[in-house]
């Protein structure tokens, strides 16, 4: 029998997790009298059954997640080829809307009118079956797109459906640099702002200093890719070995989330679960969360030193390579063999290589007609490299992750 399938059956038989000794962990989210499990329920990674929603599993575990206390459930517009909100409306409409929240965004890059916006939302009630959206989101912002929304002022329409109560909490999600996330924190009055951050992105994208700044002016901290899209999940043992030490047989999941749940304002942790053994040892850990002690501190610092140490490319990503003559994207291809090398994650890194529309980009394009190295300041052999990088990366065998 599938591992999942069994795990499902013994769950609706009540046989896995009481759910009565779970005590899961809720956060006040910023003044507004509003307390959201520490957990959240990503659903954008849903189990498939031939490349759809496979319903029957993933409304198991929406029923399991409810009744283990988690009431924060997110999904968004693009999740599952648009059909994440409509599945979630459904899964959730036998529950009273008053015991859970849900939360969707705004996908800014179809958003070219104030009418787009409110077609989509008027849409996205009706996915979801509600009246309103507890946390809504300006979806993936960056300075560039932030500036576009501003110039159509979607930041103030989307306040006039928080002022009719068909919003009630607004925020934003973002992707960009440190300085695009200072210029749109300080732009507005922000209920709350979700992240992506782990041990190993805190100096990426808003990171540690965009984490302080929203703290410092009291805008609560929701975090997305926790485990870096699984990458800190699947940690080889002598990666994780200092920790170890400290408290032998403790996972690489246990250790990225309780790096986070010891920070004040990170009042949320989404989890984008995608089978029953996820939720179920994702309930187990969020049941008894703490966060890090000084020594446990230094060992996450020591792991991902160790992590860094592990890069195949001492490349910067400053471009200067480029353009290639022959069409090869050197600084990508050198990011997914790094991501590799640090953290040996089969699944991201075959899905980055194999994706179709990197092919005409990747390495064995290269002719090795030497262009890039006068061109490079690390002075790389960059082909050499390149070569190296395609060999590896072709034999990553198919394997599955946390």
């Amino acid at each position: 029998m599938d591992i999942d399938r069994e795990v499902c059956e013994k769950v609706a038989n009540n046989s896995i997790i009481d759910t009565e000794a779970i005590s899961m962990d809720h956060r006040k989210l910023g003044n507004h009298g509003v307390e959201v499990s520490l957990l959240g329920f990503g659903c954008m990674r849903f189990p498939l059954k031939k490349g759809k929603i496979d319903e029957v599993t993933a409304e198991k575990m929406i029923d399991k997640a409810y009744a283990s206390g988690i009431n924060y459930f997110d999904t968004a517009w693009p999740y599952h080829e648009g059909k994440s909100e409509e599945f979630v409306g459904r899964a959730l409409s036998k529950y009273d809307r008053s015991s859970f929240y849900l939360a969707d965004k705004l996908p800014c890059w179809q958003v070219k009118s104030k009418e787009d916006a409110a077609r989509i939302f008027e849409t996205q009630l009706e996915r979801l079956r509600t009246g309103y959206i507890d946390f809504y989101l300006m979806h993936a912002l960056d300075g560039k797109r932030w500036d576009e929304m501003e110039a159509l002022g979607i930041h103030d329409y989307l306040l006039t459906l928080a002022a009719s109560g068909k919003i009630r909490h607004l925020g934003f999600s973002f992707h960009g640099d440190y300085d695009s996330f200072e210029r749109i924190i300080r732009a507005k009055r922000w209920d709350f702002c979700q992240i992506q951050y782990n041990y190993m992105d805190a100096d990426e994208q808003a990171g540690t200093k965009g984490y302080a700044l929203a703290e410092s002016l009291g805008v609560p901290v929701i975090v997305m890719e926790p485990l870096k899209g699984g990458s800190l999940a699947t940690l080889p043992d002598d990666v994780i070995e200092p920790f170890h030490k400290i408290h032998p047989g403790t996972g690489a999941v246990e250790l990225a989330f309780r790096w986070l749940a010891g920070q004040g304002n990170v009042r949320l942790i989404l989890s984008g679960m995608s089978s029953m053994r996820q939720l179920i040892e994702n309930l187990r850990l969020f049941s008894e969360m703490k966060g890090l002690d000084e020594a446990e501190s230094c060992a996450v610092a020591e792991v991902a030193s160790i992590i860094r140490s592990r890069v195949k490319s001492a490349c910067t990503g400053c471009a200067y390579c480029m353009p290639c003559p022959n069409g090869v994207d050197i600084p990508r291809n050198f990011r997914i063999w790094n991501g590799w090398g640090m953290y040996k994650n089969r699944l991201d890194s075959r899905r980055q290589w194999h994706d179709p529309s990197f092919a005409p980009a990747r390495t064995d394009k290269c002719t090795s007609c030497g262009v890039c190295l006068d061109k490079c300041p690390q002075k790389l052999n960059i082909p050499a490299e390149l070569a190296q990088a395609c060999e590896e990366l072709d034999a990553i065998k198919r394997a599955t992750v946390y």
